[in-house]
């Protein structure tokens, strides 16, 4: 039974946890280059020398001791995020939307104090949220504006772009959508909502929330039929620059749009997770293997957009949330 439900998820070109270590991972992303991307703040520094967008730094915290100093660099700001520099999935980052009265409101509406806050500073520095458990820093960014576009899709927090950039050349991609069960992060674990997005066009195509095909957001009804991601180009040319940035061959980049700035970068990972098919109802694999024989990469960004474009484009005229059945091993139905 098990061999066969293998071997169907195969047959939809899905990809698995050790295809995408050994066949993926291992062979494209050199593990010395690993730190650029695992540390969230080298990312950062990388990213603004490449003349790309991020949010802007407003401190960090490296030792336990530094947690004396926490209430002085948070005092200018009313809006703010507290990130483990070596996190991942999403893991201990705390986003504070309002400060009154010596209460700082998380996006939810909880309050909570600064004794917390330096408490959870202090987890992050011991290595609790960080990879490996080892002793961590800690970074704190200006928060992110949501652009009105996703007023309507997003719920107490900020949604981002996951886009699968695949020897230069983006792939697949998904729009993760905070709800209040995932307190107002965009972790799928946590109760977000995964919206897969057309590579051609930027619209949505599918989407699940715990792995579940829903059509509307559980907190705003809103449906998703009628979305579509705005300064898509841009969001592509972001993420296919990333290969030249890093040197990474198969990587996730995570984008967001910023109401005022526009998009940005705010996380890469040089081992993405494989939710992005659910999410897509399609598989990785017959697009990897559309990219894996050219014999040389196109060393320029948008050539290679305008390739990913052209072949990964979704192309049934029906309701772009509808999954259809067609003869693509590229295609799914879930």
């Amino acid at each position: 039974m098990i061999l066969a439900s293998v071997r169907k998820l195969k047959s939809f070109g899905i990809i698995g946890m050790n295809q995408r270590n050994f066949g993926l991972i291992s062979r494209y992303n050199p593990r010395h280059l690993y730190p650029l991307v695992d540390d969230k703040l080298k990312t950062k520094l990388l990213a603004q020398q490449a003349g790309i967008t991020v949010p802007k730094l407003l401190g960090t915290l490296q030792y336990q001791h530094d947690v004396k100093l926490l209430k002085e660099i948070l005092q200018p700001h009313t809006e703010f995020v507290i990130k483990p520099v070596k996190g991942s999935g999403g893991k201990g980052i705390l986003v504070i939307t309002e400060v009154e009265h010596n209460l700082y409101f998380k996006p939810s509406g909880d309050a909570v104090q600064i004794a917390d806050i330096e408490r959870h500073v202090s987890n992050i520095l011991s290595g609790l949220h960080s990879l490996g458990g080892k002793p961590d820093t800690v970074m704190i960014e200006s928060l992110i504006q949501l652009d009105p576009v996703f007023a309507n899709y997003s719920y107490e927090g900020i949604p981002d772009i996951r886009i699968i950039v695949f020897r230069g050349y983006p792939i697949m991609a998904m729009l993760r959508l905070t709800t209040h069960e995932s307190d107002g992060k965009a972790n799928l674990h946590q109760g977000a909502v995964g919206v897969g997005i057309d590579i051609g066009t930027g619209r949505a195509l599918h989407a699940v929330q715990y792995g579940n095909p829903v059509s509307r957001h559980p907190d705003t009804r809103k449906t998703f039929a009628e979305l579509s991601v705005p300064h898509w180009d841009k969001l592509l040319h972001l993420a296919a620059a990333c290969y030249e940035m890093t040197g990474l061959g198969y990587l996730g980049a995570d984008l967001v749009l910023d109401r005022d700035q526009g998009p940005m970068i705010i996380e890469l990972n040089a081992r993405p997770g494989l939710s992005i098919q659910v999410a897509n109802a399609a598989g990785l694999a017959p697009r990897i293997a559309a990219i894996e024989p050219l014999a040389t990469v196109d060393p320029d960004p948008l050539a290679r957009i305008e390739f990913s474009k052209r072949r990964f484009a979704h192309t049934i005229r029906t309701d772009p949330l509808r999954v259809a059945r067609t003869r693509s091993a590229d295609r799914v139905v879930f």
